[in-house]
């Protein structure tokens, strides 16, 4: 029986210590994103038979149903998922596993023989980008990346500064500017989850393991970004925000951060489109290294 908890700040350790030495790419399985989320989410955790197992809710047929990930470690798997599916029928749900990757998904069937169904949910796909592309933009493919750039340095003398206690109230006020100038009714809601989350994080930088920079034009924070750590090779990109009076600013921090990304890490996640149709094409416009495919794995009942 496996027995969860609420996910805090200072089970950030005990959590890592799975997701890190994992070759799970996923921006889900950074215990940022899972703490700043936990206010929506209900993320909760376990630590079983060698096993990390979270599990957390979601909204379906205006209900919270119970839903898990992946579960992380080493051991038996055939026997870690049957735990999370009797967990899983207490609260009166078929086992549900979001974010399973296809490496993952081949491990299940072939594990459970026809029990599951899965269906590809494109708009989770994570965008993973080798960093040395981010940070050279080398080639005619990103050259309008490079002029975008070359444009704003003409423009506008700017500083670099990593995010800290200093510069923090200041992200969080260009965080509401861009709040402001992108809110809509069919889309406010989220927003406001978003801020929340981004609120939390900002709040929470250091003890998160988080990482930021941002770009500072005649004293005033213009745009700023922060992420952390997926696994040992992989870092995520949380949250990238700008003043969009400035033209070319999204790609400058985003090659700008990439930069002072620590050496080990060659890839980067920059998460999912959600079905944003702008998302989408601004995210392939850096030409991904990988559409990490991500699956909703159902038993069968």
């Amino acid at each position: 029986m496996l027995t969860f908890k609420s996910i805090e700040i200072e089970d950030k350790k005990t959590i890592t210590d799975y997701t890190y030495s994992s070759n799970l790419p996923n921006c889900d399985y950074a215990f940022a994103n899972m703490c700043s989320w936990r206010f929506l989410y209900n993320t909760e955790f376990a630590v079983q038979d060698g096993f990390l197992f979270i599990r957390f809710y979601i909204e379906e047929k205006k209900q919270k149903r119970l839903v898990y990930m992946f579960p992380v470690g080493d051991g038996d798997l055939q026997h870690a998922i049957s735990l999370m599916e009797k967990d899983s029928e207490t609260s009166g749900h078929p086992l549900l596993i979001l974010g399973v990757t296809s490496e993952n998904k081949n491990n299940i069937e072939k594990l459970f023989l026809r029990q599951f169904r899965f269906i590809v949910e494109r708009d989770y796909f994570d965008y993973i980008y080798l960093r040395d592309d981010l940070i050279q933009l080398k080639g005619k493919k990103y050259q309008p990346k490079r002029n975008h750039i070359n444009q704003f340095i003409k423009q506008y003398d700017y500083t670099y500064l990593p995010v800290t206690k200093d510069i923090i109230s200041e992200c969080k006020q260009l965080g509401q500017i861009w709040y402001e100038a992108n809110k809509a009714a069919e889309n406010n809601k989220d927003l406001l989850h978003e801020q929340s989350s981004m609120t939390f994080a900002l709040e929470h930088f250091d003890a998160l393991g988080l990482q930021g920079g941002a770009i500072v034009v005649e004293n005033n924070i213009v745009a700023f970004t922060y992420g952390s750590p997926i696994n040992q090779v992989t870092f995520g990109v949380h949250v990238e925000k700008a003043d969009i009076r400035y033209d070319g600013v999204f790609s400058l921090i985003g090659r700008e951060f990439s930069k002072r990304i620590p050496q080990q890490y060659v890839y980067i996640n920059r998460e999912e489109d959600l079905g944003i149709p702008g998302l989408r094409q601004s995210k392939l416009s850096y030409h991904p290294f990988l559409l990490l495919e991500k699956n909703a794995a159902i038993i069968r009942v």
